[in-house]
């Protein structure tokens, strides 16, 4: 990745939007219980779901 020009900030952020949104998809949705499978606070929970764009609800 490195070699692609990927900087190091760029993977850390999509790694986490994947991770949240694996987490949020296996939850249903459920905040709450998303938030305490990544040992999170639920309000941190939901400001990157904002931040990333994600969708609370799996389809």
């Amino acid at each position: 990745m490195v070699a692609r020009g990927v900087c190091f900030e760029d993977a850390r952020r999509e790694f986490e939007k994947r991770f949240i949104a694996n987490v949020l998809s296996k939850s249903d949705g459920n905040l709450c219980q998303a938030a305490d499978v990544l040992g999170i606070h639920r309000n941190t929970l939901s400001r990157k779901i904002a931040e990333y764009r994600l969708r609370r609800h799996a389809s």
